[in-house]
């Protein structure tokens, strides 16, 4: 749902100089499906090992009760990742610069609380401004 919530403001986004890259535990062709389905137009990373998840310090393990409540769902992490680890994301937005910083994060371990787009919109120029004031 986040993605396609970001479909509102990706094109200030893209305007004001930015590229949009979503990163997902899936395996790539799990992020096809996702793609087709919902119409997105900007690149999808898969981190099924987690590696970029944990180097971020975002990941998390899915214990046994809430994996067996996700098997009820018909939500199966290691078909969708090909991974046996368990690991998931803690769902996260981040706003990084053209020079590899971190200007702007939100990370919520509630995974129904999401970042409204029109916020992300409203970081992404403080971050340009906070840049383009250091700049001079």
């Amino acid at each position: 749902m986040e993605l396609v919530q970001l479909r509102k403001v990706e094109p200030d986004l893209l305007n004001l100089g930015y590229q949009l890259f979503a990163v997902s535990p899936d395996r790539p062709e799990e992020l096809r499906k996702s793609m087709d389905k919902h119409g997105l137009k900007y690149t999808l990373l898969s981190d099924s090992k987690m590696a970029g998840a944990r180097a971020l310090g975002i990941a998390f393990k899915v214990d046994d009760t809430t994996l067996e409540r996700y098997g009820q769902y018909g939500i199966d992490l290691e078909k969708s990742t090909g991974e046996r680890h368990h690991v998931l994301p803690v769902p996260s937005v981040f706003v990084v610069g053209k020079d590899g910083i971190i200007n702007f994060e939100y990370v919520n371990p509630n995974y129904k609380v999401r970042l409204q787009p029109e916020v992300l919109l409203a970081a992404a120029k403080a971050a340009l401004r906070q840049t383009a004031s250091a700049d001079k």
